[in-house]
């Protein structure tokens, strides 16, 4: 039996925690968020999470340099962290290379990491270095989370509203331009993302349920639907697009609410939070945030609306889908 076959990445990830045990009291919240969360003080928790980046699937050498490369790679750890309500502190970089490998190429690659680390004041602190066929990278990464502040998936409420941070689907149209050899300025949000941990920053508080857009919206919706067991209905027309991606999804004659629902990487933030609290937080910060959808109870399911049609929500990017 193949790993699709039991349902890919996600249905793997359930049979993994079913079958893993825990022998510390420690550990806050395990398998099945954006990061690990222990217990560190009286007033933080710390949080732990590693992302993997693997040559030819999560990069080209075609399109992306090696600096690119590795500012994404700190950029998508971030992300996880700043999904939890917490702030990155220290990190830990993993190679593996070809023999033949350019020293310039990992030069490249770590002006990259420390230039982006820079920018969130992550110490690179070590790591490790093997031979491979291809490049992979992998970034394990600490940080912190106020316990007041921390953010997890099982927490969303019934009447929540659902909201997002920013435009979805630029990555995704920024891909398909460079597969296909055409240009548009989606591309640099494909290359060169940007975690939105400012905004965590100021919305944790008042947040019930968050996550990442790194798998596609509706994936997340479903991830965070089946951590709080509870159901969701989108508003199609309030997903917010870029006229970037509307106009590069044109280019290659593909839909841009597919990119928006399904396509991934936009490292937006997806979060759940109650009426009162939406109308309190809109007039402490001045960052757009978008309305999309409500969280219902589980029995009503998870779909989309479309001009009063339900929809089923799909899901999201997977790595062993068939």
């Amino acid at each position: 039996m193949k790993v699709a076959d039991i349902g890919g990445e996600f249905e793997l990830i359930k049979r993994i925690s079913k079958e893993t045990k825990l022998f510390s009291d420690d550990v806050f919240v395990g398998i099945g968020d954006d990061t690990a969360v222990l217990k560190f003080d009286r007033d933080r928790y710390l949080l732990f999470t590693t992302d993997m980046m693997v040559e030819d699937d999560h990069f080209s050498l075609e399109w992306s340099n090696a600096e690119q490369i590795g500012m994404k790679a700190i950029e998508v750890n971030v992300s996880d962290i700043a999904a939890m309500g917490g702030l990155p502190r220290h990190a830990l970089i993993s190679l593996a290379l070809p023999k033949d490998v350019d020293v310039e190429f990992i030069e490249g690659l770590y002006k990259g990491l420390n230039k982006t680390g820079k920018r969130y004041k992550i110490n690179i602190i070590g790591g490790d270095i093997t031979h491979s066929k291809q490049i992979v990278i992998n970034v394990a990464m600490l940080g912190f989370a106020e316990k007041k502040n921390l953010c997890l998936r099982r927490d969303a409420k019934v009447n929540d509203v659902i909201c997002v941070s920013g435009d979805l689907g630029g990555s995704t149209a920024g891909l398909n331009l460079l597969r296909r050899k055409k240009k548009g300025k989606s591309i640099k949000f494909h290359l060169e993302p940007k975690a939105r941990l400012g905004f965590s920053g100021k919305i944790a508080e008042y947040v019930n349920a968050m996550e990442d857009v790194s798998d596609g919206f509706g994936q997340e919706i479903r991830n965070i639907c089946d951590a709080s067991k509870k159901g969701a209905v989108i508003y199609k027309e309030k997903i917010p697009l870029s006229k970037a991606a509307v106009d590069d999804a044109k280019k290659v004659n593909k839909d841009v609410y597919d990119y928006a629902l399904y396509g991934g990487e936009d490292f937006e933030l997806v979060f759940t939070i109650n009426k009162k609290n939406i109308a309190l937080l809109k007039k402490k910060i001045k960052d757009k945030i978008y309305v999309v959808g409500r969280i219902l109870d589980k029995k009503q399911g998870i779909y989309i609306l479309d001009k009063n049609k339900k929809i089923k929500l799909e899901k999201g990017f997977d790595h062993f889908e068939k």
